[in-house]
C-alpha cells in the first residue's frame, strides 16, 4: 500500500521495525523535551502529514513497552485517523504510571497500523433477528 506523506520533522519517516511488523512507530518532533507527571496528558506532534486511500484508516496505539516499562498509554487508544484528514499526526499520550515520565524529541511514542474500512448505511427495522445472547457486559459470565 502506498501512502503519500509529507516530514516535516527532522526525523526519518516512520518504518516498520521488522519484516514481520504490523505497524509503523511514530517519534516525537518536538523543540524541547514534555515531562508528564502522573495522570498528565499532552497532545505531542510527529511532523508526519499524511494521504490515506479512500477505504483505509491509519489507528494510532500504544507502544507495549513505554505501557509496561513506564505506564505510558494513549488517551483514546486506537486514535483514528480518516482518509480525507490531512493535518499534522498528534498523539495524545497519558502517563498511567505513579512517577513522572519526560517524552524527548525523536522518541518512539506510539505505533500507527492501516486498516481497511467499511462504510455503513443504515437499514432501519422494526426487530432485530433473536440470537442466543441476551445481554452484554458479562452477561456470558466469567469463565
Amino acid at each position: 500500500m502506498k501512502i503519500k506523506v509529507i516530514n516535516k520533522s527532522r526525523h526519518a519517516l516512520p518504518e516498520h521495525q521488522t519484516p514481520g511488523a504490523a505497524a509503523v512507530d511514530l517519534t516525537a518532533f518536538i523543540d524541547q523535551p514534555i515531562t508528564l507527571k502522573p495522570l498528565e496528558r499532552a497532545l505531542v506532534p510527529t511532523g508526519i502529514y499524511v494521504a490515506i486511500p479512500q477505504g483505509y484508516e491509519a489507528q494510532v496505539r500504544p507502544r507495549s513497552g513505554l505501557a509496561l516499562k513506564h505506564g505510558i498509554s494513549l488517551v483514546n487508544a486506537p486514535g483514528t485517523i480518516d482518509a480525507d484528514y490531512r493535518g499534522e499526526i498528534g498523539v495524545i499520550v497519558i502517563n498511567l504510571s505513579n512517577q513522572s515520565y519526560t517524552v524527548t524529541d525523536g522518541e518512539r511514542i506510539a505505533q500507527m497500523v492501516f486498516a481497511k474500512h467499511e462504510t455503513a448505511q443504515w437499514q432501519e427495522v422494526e426487530q432485530l433477528d433473536e440470537t442466543e445472547r441476551s445481554g452484554g457486559f458479562g452477561s456470558t459470565g466469567k469463565i
